[in-house]
């Protein structure tokens, strides 16, 4: 069996090659080999030729067309430059068929100056629904007046008659990307991910390929979404161009095809939305660092959730920990994964909160010494006695919290009460819901007080699991780094910074009262005992 230091090390070893490998795939990515010059197999761009192109948007409802009379043209950019950037608002005409939740696709075409795109062989085109179907979001309201947010969806209500069901929405914007590196590709390794979107033609000798058009649909989300009903005629569609390198062309690809496996694992388009905000809000580079720090952050929450549950496993006395600290978190987790569950929050999200709360369940029932017997089928609680050294620990809690209720409570009633009368919500338990989420973020950091009175009082930290520390202390810092380059409430966002304060006083006391080594620790043992007894058995 391996001991806990080698099976830190081999946990460790997994994570730097897991690391690695990741690095080296997405070099894979990013990089591409130029074809030799003097190879036979090269495909060559056309864009290098510096051919008059133009750049046409047409709708249709049909998802393959052949003729012009089956499509509206909505965005028609003559002179098209590829190196310039634009973005354009057009009106489109909604089809009938559309407004009784019918699909309406956009054929975007690139060709040829002058030349409609079914009589030019040269032309490139790529295809997208400007439509989706999404559970609508429940109305907002205050409580105390009634008033609404915005107008109850016409069609959810009046038509369908239940929220809960899919219903059309509208795209409001459409964004375009044309590669335009003078690439030369080896025809004979083309890249997968890139080759789908190429089209060639044969011009004299040489092999060329036309211009790559892509698609950018990360930037569709959630936010820009419009529900479709059936007094609709004509919506805005913001269609917006950017040129793209070669290498965030392709990463950009393997993205796309990574959130669209999401959606066929049944991820709803709120879920996928989340994660195509990790690209989409942030730069390239910050990304890459975003990598890194969500890497490290994995590894270090692993090993303080290894040390935590050792250490609690092991833990027989409550001398110098703050119960009421254990209480609080426990219900903070409680909260937060309530919050989550109700704002309908992704389950990549959900799911490690909801296990975090049966953690913290768990060590409340270690704090408060509980155990159940079961007598038939009827449950029977009881609770373990405390020692004379755990009710004076005891006491000291109960007077921190006492002091410390006069600051929170009225905090708490205060922030509660304003929003109730200033911010809409979907209801009134989603108001209660808020406003404990809000008073955790705001004053979560009071209830870690009690526990740095504890061991102001005892003059002691020895009795605290520093291993989880130290590795809640760096994912604290990185964090901090999230904050900076990840969207995110300015409540979670100033929580974070917080912490900071507060381990830095942990740290603080650590160095004010030196590990007596002759006293005898949470688990009945001495330091200098433990190495007697090594010495014995060596």
């Amino acid at each position: 069996m391996l001991s806990r230091s080698s099976f830190t090390s081999l946990v460790v070893g997994v994570f730097v090659v897991y690391v690695v490998h990741t690095c080296w795939v997405m070099y894979g990515i990013v990089y591409t080999k130029p074809c030799d010059a003097h190879a036979d197999t090269c495909v060559r761009p056309y864009l290098a030729r510096r051919p008059k192109l133009q750049l046409s948007v047409y709708t249709t409802t049909r998802s393959s067309i052949s003729a012009e009379n089956s499509v509206d043209l909505v965005l028609n950019v003559e002179d098209f430059d590829v190196e310039r950037k634009f973005e354009r608002t057009v009106n489109v005409s909604v089809p009938k068929k559309t407004r009784n939740n019918g699909t309406l696709y956009a054929y975007i075409f690139l060709h040829h100056t002058g030349v409609l795109p079914w009589h030019d062989g040269k032309q490139v085109h790529i295809v997208s629904p400007l439509t989706t179907y999404m559970i609508p979001k429940p109305e907002e309201m205050n409580l105390i007046t009634g008033e609404t947010t915005t107008q109850q969806i016409e069609m959810g209500k009046k038509e369908n008659n239940a929220l809960d069901e899919p219903v059309s929405h509208w795209r409001s914007r459409l964004t375009l990307n044309v590669m335009v590196e003078d690439f030369v590709f080896d025809g004979s390794s083309l890249p997968a991910d890139v080759h789908r979107y190429m089209k060639m033609i044969q011009l004299g000798k040489s092999v060329h390929y036309l211009p790559i058009l892509f698609i950018d649909q990360l930037s569709n989300r959630v936010k820009d979404l419009m529900i479709i009903n059936r007094s609709t005629t004509e919506l805005p569609l913001t269609v917006s161009y950017d040129k793209i390198s070669l290498g965030k062309l392709r990463f950009w690809i393997h993205m796309q095809d990574a959130v669209y496996s999401l959606q066929q694992f049944g991820f709803s388009e709120k879920d996928a939305d989340e994660v195509k905000g990790i690209f989409v809000d942030t730069n390239l580079y910050f990304l890459a660092l975003t990598f890194f720090v969500a890497a490290f952050h994995l590894l270090f929450d692993f090993l303080a959730f290894k040390n935590d549950i050792s250490f609690w496993k092991k833990k027989k006395s409550m001398v110098g920990m703050s119960t009421k600290a254990v209480l609080w978190r426990c219900f903070s987790t409680v909260v937060i994964f309530l919050f989550l569950l109700d704002e309908q929050t992704s389950l990549l999200v959900l799911i490690p909160a909801g296990i975090g709360t049966l953690i913290e369940l768990w060590k409340v029932k270690k704090a408060l010494k509980i155990t159940i017997q079961w007598k038939g089928l009827k449950p029977e609680i009881k609770f373990g006695s405390y020692s004379e050294s755990e009710k004076k620990t005891e006491a000291y809690d109960t007077q921190a919290m006492k002091y410390l209720s006069y600051l929170l409570y009225p905090l708490c009633v205060g922030g509660a009460a304003y929003s109730l009368l200033n911010i809409k919500y979907k209801s009134w338990y989603s108001w209660l819901i808020n406003s404990f989420v809000n008073g955790v973020y705001a004053f979560g950091f009071l209830f870690m007080l009690p526990q740095l009175f504890v061991n102001y009082k005892l003059k002691s930290v020895a009795h605290l699991p520093w291993k989880a520390f130290t590795y809640k202390a760096f994912n604290t810092f990185i964090d901090d780094i999230f904050a900076f380059i990840i969207t995110m409430p300015t409540s979670h966002r100033l929580a974070c910074f917080r912490d900071d304060v507060v381990f830095l006083i942990y740290l603080y006391q650590r160095w004010l009262y030196p590990v007596d080594k002759s006293r005898v620790n949470e688990f009945g043992e001495s330091y200098e005992e433990k190495l007697k007894r090594k010495s014995h058995m060596d």
